[in-house]
């Protein structure tokens, strides 16, 4: 079987203004990157359905969730920009990119449980780990692997998912959704001190949090991976995984100072991917969320996705 690439015109059309580092260039990086060096035909390309709101509210407060959505669907209707927090506009688009992004990842969620394809990648924007239960920010809206793991908990029937999140800044929106939920266990490693300062200190036991210094290079990390989230995974023995996957801790990314490189990314992949294999039938979905220098995220996403082929 393929692995599924999940992505969407509308998600390149999200605009937060003149040189804001989540860009639509984002998208088109990884795109030309994949066209170049041939790996595109080894995917099977999907398009990114819209998600429905109350899929949204599995995740999220359902009020928040109603206001949100109908703020984003009048600034698209009045063809209006707005700012929702200090790093995170909404423009006429948003709305549909929103709708698409997490529409991917449940719609890979569902093409992965149904076996029609091995695993997924989900190229959408705008990122999501950053979104808590009631809260914009961090470029984010809705947490796009949040909602997908409780859908594939409360819709599809399973019992345990594991997130990892190997984004450079803490997935603090991840964890406010999920801390507590022992049916999710969730694995992540970033920069500290660095936004959104949160994490040192885990707000539950169903998550394992390892902040890291500035400058840690990717020795270190896979040192951590090796001893901390292998047998944490194991123990847990998830039934699927879900990965948000920042491209941010690379050594090229102006956003942070961690060292990683492409290598990095394709080790940590092939670890996620035998965990994967141990305990979940191989089933993995992958959404984009960080990454910021354009030639690092292109390569580090193919190194990402040249591994999940390979399964």
């Amino acid at each position: 079987m393929a692995t599924a690439f999940y992505t969407h015109p509308d998600c390149g059309l999200h605009d937060m203004g003149p040189g804001h580092p989540e860009s639509p260039a984002r998208l088109a990086a990884i795109e030309e990157h994949l066209r170049a060096t041939g790996l595109d035909a080894q995917l099977q390309r999907r398009e990114a359905p819209r998600i429905e709101p109350s899929a949204l509210a599995r995740a999220h407060d359902a009020d928040h969730v109603q206001r949100l959505w109908a703020l984003l669907h009048d600034l698209q209707q009045r063809r209006k920009t707005q700012a929702l927090d200090p790093d995170t506009n909404a423009c006429p688009h948003t709305a549909a990119a929103v709708a698409r992004a997490a529409g991917a990842a449940l719609a890979a969620t569902d093409a992965v449980l149904d076996g029609e394809v091995s695993n997924a990648f989900c190229s959408v924007r705008p990122p999501g780990h950053h979104a808590t239960r009631r809260e914009v920010m961090g470029f984010c809206f809705f947490n796009h692997v949040a909602v997908a793991a409780r859908h594939a908990l409360e819709v599809r029937g399973l019992e345990r998912v594991a997130i990892v999140d190997f984004d450079v800044h803490h997935g603090n929106g991840t964890e406010d959704i999920v801390a507590g939920d022992e049916r999710i266990l969730m694995c992540s490693f970033f920069q500290h001190p660095l936004y959104p300062y949160s994490g040192a200190v885990p707000s539950a036991s169903n998550l394992l949090n390892l902040p890291v210094a500035p400058y840690t290079r990717g020795p270190a990390i896979r040192e951590l991976v090796t001893t901390h989230w292998m047998p944490r995974l194991d123990r847990f023995a998830p039934q699927m995984l879900f990965v948000s996957a920042g491209f941010d801790a690379h050594r090229d990314d102006g956003l942070a100072q961690l060292g990683l490189v492409e290598d990095d990314y394709g080790w940590i992949t092939g670890q996620l991917v035998e965990v994967a294999k141990r305990h979940c039938q191989g089933r993995l979905v992958s959404c984009l969320e960080g990454g910021y220098n354009l030639a690092a995220l292109a390569r580090s996403v193919a190194a990402h996705l040249s591994v999940l082929c390979r399964t």
